[in-house]
């Protein structure tokens, strides 16, 4: 199970982080990370990490503004985003793929998905 939070309505410029604790893992060897989904628009990948090593993606649209960290004894993943744009309106999931494939994970395939918490960048 997969809970996000951190979610709300932001104004241009200005700074979210999201939460996503992962819940009922039965390994320590996963890949979690950040997928979004704007109105109309398909869902993208934004972040992703593993829980042993330090490999990572992140989308070229959020690179230098968005930073994907873990705390692997939590089970928990955390997406600190600043400099937001409106464009990064959407509601954003966090996804595990429980094997520990990354570039799977990244290519959207990941075994559990959260609901969802949805970021709103509107002054």
């Amino acid at each position: 199970q997969l809970q996000a939070f951190g979610g709300g309505l932001v104004q241009p410029g200005g700074s979210l982080r999201l939460s996503c604790v992962a819940s009922g893992l039965t390994s320590d060897t996963y890949a979690i990370g950040w997928f979004r989904q704007a109105p109309g628009k398909e869902r993208e990948g934004v972040s992703c990490t593993h829980s042993r090593d330090d490999s990572s993606y992140i989308a070229r649209a959020v690179q230098g503004r968005f930073t994907i960290s873990r705390d692997t004894g939590k089970n928990t993943v955390y997406l600190q985003m600043t400099r937001l744009k409106p464009e990064d309106t959407a509601v954003y999931y966090c996804a595990v793929d429980r094997r520990g494939f990354l570039h799977k994970l990244w290519a959207g395939t990941g075994h559990y998905w959260g609901k969802g918490t949805k970021v709103t960048v509107s002054s």
